[in-house]
């Protein structure tokens, strides 16, 4: 199978995608490196045998576009696929419902996933997540309101929920 992959200057930072044949995002962040920081993301029975670089995604790059503007909808439909079992699943489900500006705690995204008492659980989930941005892990926080870890970096982190939190 080939995948394709297109970065996206924004102001944060490059945003790289890696999408599967079918356009499905496969590890999405901000590095302009996805050899070194989204291809080993992907686990190898969803990994493309070959990456070609494309200047656009389509719906992909256009949910990205959109969100920059301030609409988190596109982005929150687009299709991603990530290998983990049920709970990881479902945690990754639910940080996809998190409303942006509306950080949540990782005890909070636990028991929105059925178990409240496995908030190590939802940040072993952020931690994992190949689909930043999509699966929005920067919309989940420590239980004292600190940011906690990202794997973009903490300034990252802050800047987007920043911007987020600005939106109507």
């Amino acid at each position: 199978m080939i995948g394709s992959r297109s970065t996206l200057d924004t102001p944060f930072g490059p945003f790289t995608a890696v999408v599967d044949a079918d356009g499905v995002v496969l590890a999405a962040g901000w590095t302009t490196d996805p050899g070194l920081r989204l291809l080993p993301l992907i686990h190898a029975s969803l990994a493309p045998d070959e990456v070609v670089e494309c200047a656009d995604l389509g719906p992909v790059t256009a949910a990205v576009r959109a969100w920059l503007a301030g609409d988190p909808a596109p982005a929150a439909a687009v299709p991603v696929r990530q290998h983990g079992g049920v709970f990881m699943q479902e945690l990754w489900a639910r940080m996809r419902e998190i409303p942006a500006g509306s950080p949540v705690s990782y005890t909070e995204l636990a028991t929105l996933a059925g178990r409240p008492l496995a908030p190590r659980g939802a940040g072993q989930a952020c931690q994992t997540n190949a689909v930043g941005l999509f699966v929005p892990d920067h919309r989940v926080r420590r239980g004292d309101g600190s940011l906690g870890g990202f794997r973009w970096g903490l300034d990252v982190k802050a800047k987007l929920l920043e911007m987020e939190a600005n939106w109507p």
